[in-house]
């Protein structure tokens, strides 16, 4: 059984690199929700988007817990990542809470990142991608 081409997640929409993720931080708009800190900036004219999970440190010393964390925000962008137009957005997110919150948690905080995004995107006048066919 093969998954859906829209619900992966390829090396070239991982956002890596020293220069873009110093651009992406100090260029880029910052919001936050309960569990998660975020930061994003739109202008690339690539055609995809891009992302960064962080867990830090100096909340979860062992690998494990911050791994399953990025794991899990991974997921949750990557089934819905539809939500956001192939517009060329950068996005960095970041767990901020010293708590492990489940799956559902995570999925309902990126969504309404996304949702976040969407809004700002269309209240500055960036077009929408209709590429599906209509």
């Amino acid at each position: 059984m093969t998954s859906p081409q829209g619900h992966t997640l390829p090396k070239e929409e991982r956002l890596c690199g020293k220069t873009t993720v110093s651009a992406l931080i100090s260029d880029g708009k910052w919001g936050i929700t309960p569990h998660i800190r975020f930061c994003w900036a739109a202008g690339r004219d690539t055609g995809c988007n891009r992302l960064m999970v962080s867990v830090p440190k100096k909340f979860y010393k062992r690998a494990v817990r911050r791994n399953l964390l990025k794991r899990r925000m991974r997921e949750a962008y990557r089934l819905q990542k539809a939500l956001l137009p192939s517009t060329g957005i950068d996005l960095l997110l970041t767990y901020s809470q010293s708590e492990i919150a489940d799956f559902q948690t995570l999925y309902a905080e990126v969504a309404d990142i996304l949702q976040r995004i969407q809004a700002k995107l269309d209240s500055a006048g960036t077009p929408r991608d209709n590429s599906d066919g209509q």
